[in-house]
């Protein structure tokens, strides 16, 4: 039986009745897709596998119990449930972003000269401490659309999917994320110069 040409909800609607093949075709049809939003979230390898599982996991045991939402599409249901299983996995680690993007560009290799002294690599390394505990001091909200967009490279349409919002809501999230940013940068400075 080919399933090529059905729709998710049509393998979905299979798989419930016990078609096991069904479930396989919707994992090797939106498998990239997943991964790669997982990957661009934790940025390793092995975790982003090992959520990827765990997102599988939790969709046959959804599947199974008959919960799963009629009206929602499979693809962004399953990418929800990677995103939370992403931010559950940040919660109990309590790991801070690094300061680099997708390709492994780092903002602070273009802010200095090329042969630093120790003097400037502690000053950058302190910056970077700095930005990380700044960053976990913003609102949940704000600080997952910062994430998302600076550390995990999405673009605000895949944030806004993600987080089930708008995206005008998400850039506003990012608007206000970056305005509280400024403000602590600015309250940190006139502490220090006093």
């Amino acid at each position: 039986m080919s399933f090529q040409t059905q729709t998710d909800q049509e393998l979905v609607h299979l798989y419930i009745k016990g078609n096991e093949s069904a479930l396989s075709e919707l994992i090797t049809r939106h498998k990239s897709r997943i991964y790669t939003s997982i990957y661009l979230l934790v940025k390793d390898e092995f975790l982003a596998e090992d959520i990827f599982q765990d997102t599988f996991i939790k969709v046959i045991k959804t599947l199974r119990a008959g919960k799963y939402n009629e009206e929602g599409k499979f693809l962004p249901w399953v990418l929800r449930i990677g995103h939370n299983l992403v931010i559950d996995h940040f919660r109990r680690e309590k790991r801070n972003p690094t300061i680099t993007n997708a390709d492994g560009f780092d903002i602070f290799d273009v802010l200095g000269i090329y042969d630093e002294s120790a003097e400037e690599k502690m000053v950058k390394e302190q910056t970077h401490e700095d930005l990380k505990k700044l960053i976990h001091l913003l609102p949940s909200e704000q600080k997952e659309v910062l994430i998302m967009r600076h550390y995990g490279d999405l673009s605000f349409k895949e944030i806004a999917e993600l987080t089930e919002v708008s995206i005008n809501t998400a850039l506003g999230r990012m608007r206000y994320a970056l305005n509280n940013l400024r403000k602590m940068m600015t309250t940190k400075e006139l502490m220090l110069k006093n």
